[in-house]
This record gives structure tokens, C-alpha cells and sequence, in this order.
């Protein structure tokens, strides 16, 4: 085609593109036969004639990228190149993979944030059978009264009006008598049975009658050592209230989180009953220098299988060296609702042919392991021929939900249960302190009627008032404390909570007990359901398991603990309750229900998605909650990797039940750059930069600081030594 002023104008065609050029080998600019012949007439000079001829040879190449390297070579820079020569780069390109933190580009309103379903690509639940399963049985009350006894009129007195109790329980029935002999006892029996009042009750006897009169100055006549904060304060108000006639004896508590100056100022005032937890105790026997156990008549280990489990040996050790260097004679008492080898040698140093007092049915006897190829497993076999004595007024349910769908169905029945059925207290147990953090922070903006979101007005738990505590090792001593006595005294609520409120505390009206993440052992199984059913009340609780882990169902049975199965569906029902609650028929209609009951639960799940992913804050809590969800699960004992295995989670099915849209990409250095809060104990030392230590150390170093996840700041740094120590020099 010819201009104005007689020029060609080159025109390209559909037929101009790369791929059309590089088939043809001609000028990219070809449009007509005149063009063309016009070109071929020019005379070719040498320089480009060169060009030319080396282009025929590039055609003979196999990929266009080898073409392009070649280019490069010969024209330094690949702008140089005439027009007619120059290639496309079809090299992939590089993907650059960034994890935003938050959406930086704010969604216009009602355009929708893409995400995966909730209900598409899980694995099939599996069937459980229920099976028979003969319980062991204890027999909780008697009908013999404190008066039987020969105790104190006063006593007596506080036992009935103060605290309304006018039988024993079969426990105290045993172990009262024996204690006010003047003989050591090991006593194991069910959770909630009632053993603070079965060494309480002999002691306080024991040292009222006291002559000359106890003073305060005298120092401490009984040191009792129990392993968690909440149990101590919980054991030091029933002390106080049985010393209530006796205003001479002088009761005090010694825990980690209080002012050592003001506890100290105590010690040298005088406390006659010291109830301490072993690490506070040992650090005042090594820095407190009016300290003094000359005095001391009694020594009662409360819990003492938790002791052992928390790496608390060395502490015990301690403070019986001290007792034993300042009066060797006294009265020793070991209680646990569970015993274990480490009660009985810690029985054996401790004890001095104490009477052992077992409340549940004869237990089989154990086989002795003398082969070598025996003795590896002897610690498993052992594990599973022990049976546990749990409550018959206790109902035991587990549930299995897909990954996807926990942290919907765990809110449907916290939703059901609080709203529908109103008066109800409720304990959560989780695996790490950070998803209890995770989880209050969710529930409270969420699910509480101060939410401002417009979606979830028309579903049933829309004005739902639900009050929301938390409580785990890494809070400051005051909150936990004041979080202990409100859950105490509150009529409903739900409590988000680790394992350090599994151990004896008797928090009342408790009504269900739920095991978000599944124990570790068997015995913290029996202990967390035993905060509920106590002393003779009703209680239930609920087990969550995925898919995999269903077989656990099969090893709660083999040690004679009786569970029923929950179906999710009839959990994730309470979104449509009102609906479910008239006379309705019909198959299409049953259908249409289960549609509606998928978009309720995905609609409640994208207002979680979408208040994790508001700010970078949220994200990286919840970030941090995943990842110590991660760590927690690879901790299981061997016994049960079959099925607590880590290999066996879905990342992005386990991300989605921490409201995360997508499995989060590099999450360790992601949360080692935002990391700023130390949640080791100072006093805890770990050997190996990976963590990788032996079993009971390994264990021990994870529940030290009470039950936090045990992968803090320490963790992040040992393993970057580790990256560098295997990084090639240069």
C-alpha cells in the first residue's frame, strides 16, 4: 500500500505475528506481493547477508530459547538486533511467590473473595461400631457420716454447715482413718472424689491438737506440694475453710507469677500449712534464708503422676533433701486419680511402708518383661493393658469432622448448647497456648452480638450473648487467677483453656467438657472429662477427631472407657434449628434443608476468613496458632503416631480450621520475623538445635511452662544455627 508522498507503508496482518514469522522467514512486516518483491530486489550487503545465511541455520534448532541465547552471544545485547530478527522470549517466567499479609487491595462491596468449599474434596467419615465395654467401677459414696470418726466437734461442725457435706465419700472413708494413725498412704482413686478433704480433714485434726498450741512463729508443721497455680489456690481455700475454728494455725500458698518480696515477708511472719507448687518452694529454699522445715510433721504430694510429667523430679528431689536435712520424721501422703512407675519409685524414696489405697475395682496384673526384644515394648504393652475408673454418671461422646469443617462445627455446638439450651459451662481443651489465644480473640469478635456483620443477621445465634474466657500458661498470674475465680462463680460461660486446668480443679456446674485436639495420653483423657461429673453430679463430653484418627475410638475401648458417637450433621443443624424444629417431609425438601445448612455454615466460615485476613495482626495470630497446632500434633508418644501422625494432615484442610484461605507459604520465617514474645520458662534449657531430645526430657521440656505449645523464640533461633551450620562456604 502506497502513501501520499509515494512511500510503502508496511502493514501487519493477522499473519505478522512471532509464530507466523519465524514459519515463513521473512520480514515481519510483509503485506503484499509488491512489498515482497520490491525487498527481494534490494541488493543484500554483506554484513547483513550474514545475518541472513545465520538465520537459516538457527531454523534448524529445536527451541526458540536456544535461538534467543545465540542472538544474545552474537549482538551483545539483544536491542540490537535488526526487526526482521528479533524473537519473542517465550521463556516461562519466573514466579514471584509473596505472602501478603492482609488484602492491600480492598474488595469492592459484593464482589466475592475466591476460596475453597467447605464441604467438597473431604475424606469419607468412617463408621464406628459401637462396641460393649464393661467400665471400671468405684463406688463414690458411703453412708458413714464424719461423725463416726473422732474428730474435732468443731471440725465436724465446719465439715457440715460450712461446707455441707454430712457423708464420706469411699476415698476419705479409707484414707481418713488410716492417716490419723499416724501411717504413711498412697492413694489413688476417680477424679472428683473428693481426696484434698481425705489428707485435709486428718490434718487439720492432727495439728489442733497440738500441745503447747500451734504459733505462727513456729514456722511450718505440714508442707503440701501440688503442680499447678489454680489447684494450689483451689487447695488453699478448702484449708482455710477447715481451719476455720482454729484461728491459731496460719495457712499459706507459695506459686510461680507472685512477688517474691511480699511472699518472703510472709515466710518470715510464719505459715503453718505451706502449700506450694515445687518450683516456686525450691527457689525459696535456695534464695529465702528464714525458710525452716525443723518443724515439719507432714508431707503431702498432691497429683503426684502430674509432677513427674512436667520434668518436676529434680524439684522433689530438692525439697525432700531439705526436709530430710532438717527432720527426717514425718507423716508422707502421695494421691493421683492415676498411677504410673514414676508414682511408685517416687513412693518408694518418699514413703515408709506406706498403706496403698486403691478405691477401684482389682486391676490386672501386669506381665514381667525380661527379653530384650520385649523390654522396648514394654512401656506400650503396659500403656495398654492399664483401665481407668471414670464417673458413671459421665457421658462420653466423640464426633469425626473433616479438617475443613472443625472450627464451624466446634462453634455450631457451642452455639447449641449456649443459646439453645441455655444455662450451660462449657471447657474447650486445646493443644497450645496460642490456639487458646486464637480462638478467644475469633469467638469473642465473632460470635458475640457486638459483631457489626450484616451477613450474619438473619442466622440463629445472631443476638446470642455467650461470655468467653481463657486460660493457659503464658498469662500473667493475676489474670489467671482472676479468670479461675470468675469461671468459679459464673452460672454459664465457656472456658478456652490448655491442659493446666485438666488437673483436679473443681470448677462447679460444670455441664460438657470438649477435647478440641485429642490428648496425648490416656490419663490426661480421663482428667480433662473428670473437671465434670463430680461427686456424683451429671456431666458430659465431647472427643473431636478427623477421619484418620477415628481408630482411637477402638483404644478408648480396649481400656474400658465407653464412648458413643455424635453425628456432625445433627451438630452443624443448629444453624437451622427453627427450621428443624417443625413437622417436615419429603425428599427434595430434605435437600433443600441440607443446601440451606452448607451455605449457613459457609457463610459463618467466610465471616471468620474474613476477620483473620483484616488486619496483619489477626493473620499473624492465627498464622502462629496453625503452626503451633502443627508442632503440638508431632509430639504424640509413638503408641498412637498410627494415628496422630503429622504426615497424615492436610495443610490446607488444617489451615482452613484456623480461618486461613490458603495453606500459608514459608510460615516458620514468617512468624520468626513478626516473633517477639519469649515463651520458654527462663529455667528451661533444651539440648539439640531441632528439639530433638529423648522421649520424658522431650515431653518434659514441652510442658514445663504448663502446657504452652514449647516452641517459642529458642526454637526459631536453634534451628537457624542449624541452616548455617550445614551452609556451604562460598
Amino acid at each position: 500500500m502506497a502513501g501520499d508522498d509515494g512511500s510503502i507503508l508496511n502493514i501487519a496482518g493477522n499473519r505478522g505475528g512471532p509464530a507466523f514469522r519465524r514459519r515463513k522467514k521473512v520480514c515481519p512486516r510483509e503485506g503484499s506481493r509488491d512489498v515482497q518483491s520490491q525487498r527481494q530486489t534490494q541488493p543484500i550487503e554483506g554484513k547483513y547477508q550474514k545475518q541472513q545465511n545465520s538465520r537459516s541455520d538457527h531454523s534448524s534448532l529445536n527451541s526458540p530459547n536456544q535461538k534467543v541465547q545465540i542472538m544474545k552471544r552474537k549482538y551483545k545485547s539483544i536491542e540490537k538486533l535488526p526487526q526482521c530478527e528479533r524473537l519473542p522470549n517465550l521463556a516461562p517466567k519466573k514466579r514471584k511467590i509473596e505472602e501478603d499479609p492482609v488484602d492491600k487491595v480492598k474488595m469492592k462491596e459484593g464482589t466475592p473473595v475466591k476460596t475453597s468449599s467447605l464441604f467438597k474434596n473431604n475424606p469419607e467419615i468412617p463408621e464406628i461400631p459401637r462396641q460393649t465395654v464393661k467400665m471400671v467401677k468405684e463406688k463414690v459414696f458411703t453412708t458413714n457420716s464424719f461423725d463416726e470418726l473422732q474428730l474435732h466437734p468443731h471440725l465436724v461442725s465446719t465439715l457440715n454447715n460450712v461446707l455441707k457435706l454430712s457423708t464420706m465419700t469411699s476415698v476419705q472413708k479409707q484414707t481418713i482413718p488410716v492417716l490419723l494413725d499416724g501411717k504413711d498412704a498412697l492413694v489413688q482413686s476417680q477424679t472428683g472424689s473428693g481426696k484434698t478433704l481425705a489428707y485435709g480433714v486428718p490434718l487439720v485434726q492432727s495439728l489442733q491438737s497440738v500441745q503447747p498450741k500451734i504459733q505462727r512463729s513456729d514456722g511450718p508443721y505440714a508442707v503440701v506440694i501440688i503442680p499447678t497455680r489454680e489447684l494450689a489456690l483451689q487447695s488453699f481455700d478448702t484449708i482455710q475453710k477447715l481451719i476455720k475454728p482454729f484461728t491459731w494455725i496460719v495457712p499459706g500458698v507459695l506459686m510461680g507469677g507472685e512477688k517474691r518480696k511480699s511472699e518472703k515477708a510472709r515466710l518470715r511472719k510464719g505459715i503453718n500449712i505451706l502449700l506450694s507448687t515445687p518450683g516456686r518452694l525450691v527457689d525459696h529454699i535456695k534464695n529465702t534464708k528464714n525458710i525452716c522445715f525443723s518443724r515439719v510433721q507432714w508431707l503431702v504430694i498432691d497429683e503426684a503422676d502430674r509432677l513427674l510429667d512436667l520434668g518436676f523430679e529434680k524439684d522433689i528431689t530438692v525439697i525432700l533433701n531439705a526436709l530430710n536435712a532438717a527432720h527426717e520424721k514425718r507423716q508422707n501422703v502421695l494421691l493421683s486419680a492415676t498411677l504410673t512407675d514414676g508414682v511408685n519409685r517416687l513412693a518408694g524414696i518418699s514413703l515408709k511402708e506406706p498403706a496403698n489405697i486403691y478405691i477401684t475395682e482389682p486391676r490386672q496384673s501386669k506381665p514381667v518383661f525380661t527379653t530384650k526384644q520385649m523390654t522396648a515394648k514394654q512401656e506400650n504393652i503396659k500403656e495398654d493393658l492399664e483401665c481407668f475408673s471414670i464417673p458413671e454418671q459421665l457421658q462420653q461422646f466423640i464426633v469425626i469432622v473433616p479438617s475443613k469443617l472443625r472450627l464451624v462445627t466446634l462453634s455450631a455446638f457451642i452455639l447449641q448448647k449456649c443459646k439453645m439450651e441455655k444455662i450451660q459451662k462449657m471447657i474447650v481443651f486445646f493443644s497450645s497456648c496460642e490456639s487458646v489465644e486464637f480462638h478467644y480473640t475469633l469467638f469473642t469478635n465473632v460470635l458475640t452480638p457486638y459483631s457489626d456483620s450484616k451477613e450474619l443477621k438473619h442466622l440463629s445465634f445472631s443476638a446470642c450473648k455467650m461470655q468467653f474466657l481463657r486460660l493457659h500458661g503464658n498469662m500473667e498470674q493475676e489474670a489467671r487467677k482472676q479468670v479461675f475465680l470468675e469461671f468459679s462463680q459464673s452460672k454459664m460461660g465457656v472456658l478456652l483453656c490448655t491442659d493446666v486446668a485438666a488437673r483436679g480443679l473443681d470448677l462447679p456446674e460444670v455441664t460438657w467438657i470438649v477435647q478440641y485436639s485429642a490428648p496425648s495420653l490416656l490419663a490426661e483423657y480421663v482428667h480433662r472429662v473428670g473437671r465434670t461429673a463430680r461427686i456424683g453430679s451429671c456431666g458430659n463430653s465431647l472427643l473431636f477427631l478427623t477421619p484418620s484418627e477415628a481408630e482411637y475410638a477402638n483404644v478408648l475401648a480396649s481400656h474400658q472407657i465407653s464412648v458413643s458417637e455424635m453425628k456432625m450433621e445433627g451438630i452443624l443443624s443448629t444453624f437451622l434449628m427453627d427450621r428443624f424444629r417443625r413437622k417436615q417431609s419429603g425428599h427434595k425438601l430434605e435437600a433443600t434443608i441440607l443446601q440451606e445448612l452448607r451455605e449457613s455454615a459457609t457463610t459463618l466460615q467466610k465471616e471468620y476468613e474474613n476477620y483473620v485476613h483484616s488486619t496483619e495482626e489477626t493473620l499473624l495470630q492465627a498464622k502462629k496458632a496453625l503452626q503451633s497446632f502443627i508442632r503440638a500434633y508431632a509430639t504424640y508418644p509413638a503408641n498412637l503416631k498410627c494415628f496422630f501422625h503429622v504426615k497424615t494432615l492436610h495443610l490446607g484442610h488444617t489451615a482452613k480450621s484456623f480461618g486461613l484461605r490458603d495453606a500459608p507459604q514459608n510460615l516458620s520465617s514468617t512468624i520468626m520475623a513478626n516473633h517477639s514474645k519469649k515463651i520458654f520458662r527462663p529455667g528451661v534449657k533444651r539440648s539439640g538445635l531441632g528439639g530433638r531430645l529423648c522421649g520424658k526430657r522431650k515431653m518434659a521440656s514441652l510442658l514445663q511452662s504448663e502446657y504452652s505449645n514449647g516452641f517459642g523464640v529458642n526454637f526459631y533461633k536453634g534451628k537457624k544455627k542449624r541452616n548455617t551450620l550445614f551452609k556451604k562456604k562460598p
